[in-house]
């Protein structure tokens, strides 16, 4: 389990990713209403669409991490394998505060 203060250093790296994820959010809602439905080139709108969408799911999938990472730290479970229990090595948390498995799950998970 991480000290305390390198729980306190995640905890701020997770709090500050999840501000910008939560902005980069605004942002696409925002250029998302700015597409041009009547535009000529209505397969160009379409693929703009769907890369939009594709973003957005990926955006949200990341902040549900991470607010599932700061749900644990509240909790007092944060830094275990949502797969098999165990404690997720530091340096992983460090690398990625936001994982969710140790490294032999996420390898097997895919």
């Amino acid at each position: 389990m991480p000290t305390d203060s390198i729980l306190a250093t995640l905890r701020a790296s997770l709090e500050e990713e999840r501000d910008q994820l939560r902005h980069q959010l605004e942002e696409l809602e925002r250029d998302s209403g700015g597409l041009d439905e009547n535009f000529a080139d209505s397969g160009q709108v379409g693929a703009q669409q769907g890369e939009q969408a594709t973003l957005a799911r990926s955006l949200h999938e990341q902040l549900d991490d991470v607010d599932a990472a700061l749900r644990k730290m509240d909790e007092g479970a944060y830094g275990r394998c949502d797969n098999c229990g165990k404690e997720i090595q530091e340096a992983r948390l460090e690398a990625i505060p936001a994982a969710r498995h140790c490294i032999d799950c996420a390898s097997t998970l895919g």
